[in-house]
């Protein structure tokens, strides 16, 4: 069955906004959320600087009781869902839709850390009797995908995608395939994370992954730049509701944008390294492509992965000409990571939502911290300042250690 896929609903919660709306004015302006390390004590760590989310209030989407039983990384899918499903018109109990032909896709790339980590110390100080009952719970990545099902009555399929970074771009992809092969009308889809707990730092760091411009946070990531020395922690959930079109049309719902292409590929190369000749990441776009019918003229706008490492940038920009070729000049392309930072499996889902909201407003989110050319990056990024352009079509790419990749194609509903 060949059904058409369409977005009717979008929430995030990011380092740069509690919503949609305060997230994309933050990308659109360039105005970046990454600042010192507030949550613990971070002057042993090489790496000083991440884009926490702020403000965020636990008790506007649950009860004190509720939220002591979930990992923070459940709190920000379920906030970001709630969004979500309000923008699409659908109420929290499902009423006028078939529970079980409502399904849930939401993952994590890494899932509850901090209550792992607080626990595993517990039972280091304290012995094996003083562990919670509810670390195992608590600390599955399932468990986003799980908590939002009970919290919605959701009773379609249901599962959580581990990819590391390109989490929530594959769960947004294979979500739209349960509707495509007609297993759900509707999907809550997408990813969230919470990592920035000192296990998590001190990972990264021994890695040399993440930058260590701590006396500048705010222009710690500068992806494509020539000057960039690592990616910057950051977290939070984006979170989209797909449907299929004829159902979304039938109950009068507000469509954004449609879900057009998915591509997932592997480098079979390194654990942590994308592959040098990009042959991966590009195999991933060209799939997507193909399932939307686009060729590479038709492309308006490429949400890079765009982490500020200098490997993926390099090898990111390698296979995204490998695509274009000589029609790479016509495509506009932009990392948002320069703003919000990474925020690993959660990265997937807010940059599809920049997508849609790039092809919703005409309006191409910056890059910013551009400020030395690099030849091997010689992209079109949108440096500094946004543009604003007809964009019919746009592809969200996220790449994961492993060798995942992951490619969405989002087109205006009437291309």
């Amino acid at each position: 069955m060949d059904r058409r896929v369409v977005i009717t609903g979008m929430g995030a919660i990011s380092c740069v906004g509690n919503s949609v709306a305060s997230t994309w004015d933050a990308l659109v302006n360039g105005r970046c959320g990454i600042g010192k390390v507030s949550r613990f004590d971070a002057s042993r760590y090489k790496t000083q600087v991440a884009g926490e989310v702020k403000n965020f209030d636990p008790s506007k989407y649950m009860s004190e009781k509720e939220a002591r039983r979930l990992d923070l990384f459940c709190h920000y899918a379920i906030a970001a869902s709630d969004e979500a499903m309000a923008m699409a018109g659908i109420a929290k109990d499902l009423s006028g839709l078939v529970p079980e032909r409502v399904g849930v896709l939401v993952g994590s790339g890494i899932g509850g850390l901090k209550t792992l980590e607080d626990q595993s110390s517990l039972l280091l100080s304290r012995g094996p009797e003083k562990t919670s009952p509810l670390l195992i719970p608590m600390m599955i990545g399932d468990m986003a995908a799980g908590s939002i099902s009970m919290r919605y009555g959701a009773k379609g399929p249901n599962f959580g995608i581990v990819t590391a970074c390109a989490t929530a771009c594959h769960s947004i992809g294979e979500a739209s395939w349960i509707i495509r092969r007609g297993d759900a009308d509707v999907m809550i889809c997408g990813g969230a994370e919470a990592t920035i707990v000192p296990i998590g730092f001190a990972g990264f760091c021994s890695m040399k992954a993440m930058s260590t411009r701590n006396s500048e946070p705010e222009r710690a990531s500068r992806p494509f730049d020539a000057e960039r020395d690592g990616f910057v922690m950051s977290e939070g959930s984006g979170i989209l509701i797909i449907e299929d079109y004829d159902h979304a049309r039938k109950r009068g719902a507000n469509i954004v944008a449609e879900l057009a292409g998915y591509g997932a590929t592997a480098d079979a190369y390194h654990i942590t390294s994308p592959a040098p000749d990009g042959s991966g990441a590009a195999n991933a776009i060209r799939t997507a492509m193909g399932h939307a019918k686009l060729n590479p003229e038709d492309i308006s706008y490429i949400n890079a992965h765009g982490t500020s490492t200098q490997l993926n940038d390099k090898y990111e920009t390698m296979s995204i000409k490998r695509v274009f070729g000589d029609k790479i000049g016509g495509v506009s392309i932009s990392s948002t990571k320069g703003t919000m930072g990474h925020s690993l499996g959660a990265a997937g889902g807010i940059e599809t939502i920049a997508c849609a909201m790039a092809i919703k407003t005409g309006i191409i989110p910056p890059t910013i911290n551009y400020e030395n050319p690099d030849p091997e990056c010689d992209l079109d990024c949108t440096p500094n300042q946004a543009r604003t352009r007809e964009v019919r079509t746009a592809i969200n790419v996220n790449l994961g250690f492993g060798g995942h990749n992951a490619a969405v194609v989002l087109k205006k509903l009437d291309f």
